[in-house]
C-alpha cells in the first residue's frame, strides 16, 4: 500500500476519524509522519483536556509502520512495548512527528541480518500550538529477519512417502 493510500485509510478509519486524529503527512519514502489530534467536544476527558487514550492512539502505529516499510518484506516488525508520560494538560490541536533516520534503519538491518532479535526504543513528543510538550511516548519495536522457507515443491519431492511408509519412485 502506498503512503498516500495508507494516510487516506487512516483518516477514514473510525477510531481515528471519530477520535479527532488526522494524519497530515506520510512521506513517500516512509521516513516521516505527522499526526494531529484536534480537540472536539466528544474527545475531551472529564476535566476538558485531551483524553490520554487519544494521545496514545495518535502515536500508536507509526514507528512500527515506518520501520517495517523501510526494512522491507524480509523482516518481521512488531510493537513490543510502550510507555507514555503526560507532561501537561493538552488543549487545542496537538501534534506528533516521527522522523526515521537512515542510520537507525541501517543499524536495525545490520543487527537483524546477523541473526539477532532486535529491540529498539523510539521516542515521540506530542506538542501543543505553543511548542510545549503535552506527552512523551516511548515505543519499543521488535525486529527480526525472516527465516528462509524451504521450497514447497522441494519439500514435497524430498519427503514424499506412500501410505505404506515407503518413498515414492520417480
Amino acid at each position: 500500500m502506498s503512503p498516500a493510500t495508507l494516510r487516506w485509510v487512516f483518516n477514514l478509519w473510525p477510531p481515528f476519524a471519530a477520535g479527532g486524529i488526522h494524519v497530515t503527512h506520510l512521506s513517500e519514502d516512509w521516513r516521516h509522519a505527522r499526526v494531529e489530534l484536534r480537540m472536539r467536544p466528544w474527545n475531551r476527558n472529564y476535566v476538558g483536556t485531551h483524553f490520554g487514550g487519544s494521545l496514545f492512539a495518535m502515536t500508536d502505529p507509526f514507528w512500527m509502520i515506518l520501520v517495517k516499510e523501510r526494512l522491507g518484506r524480509d523482516y518481521i516488525v512488531w510493537d513490543k512495548a510502550a510507555h507514555i508520560d503526560f507532561m501537561k494538560p493538552g488543549k487545542g490541536t496537538v501534534v506528533a512527528t516521527f522522523d526515521l533516520d537512515d542510520g537507525v534503519v541501517d543499524s536495525l538491518r545490520t543487527q537483524a541480518d546477523a541473526g539477532d532479535k532486535v529491540l529498539r526504543w523510539f521516542e515521540t513528543d506530542v506538542t501543543d500550538a505553543g511548542g510545549d510538550v503535552v506527552a512523551r511516548l516511548r515505543k519499543q519495536v521488535y525486529v527480526r529477519r525472516k527465516r528462509p522457507r524451504a521450497s514447497t515443491a522441494q519439500s514435497a519431492t524430498d519427503g514424499a512417502t506412500t501410505s505404506s511408509g515407503k518413498g515414492t519412485s520417480q
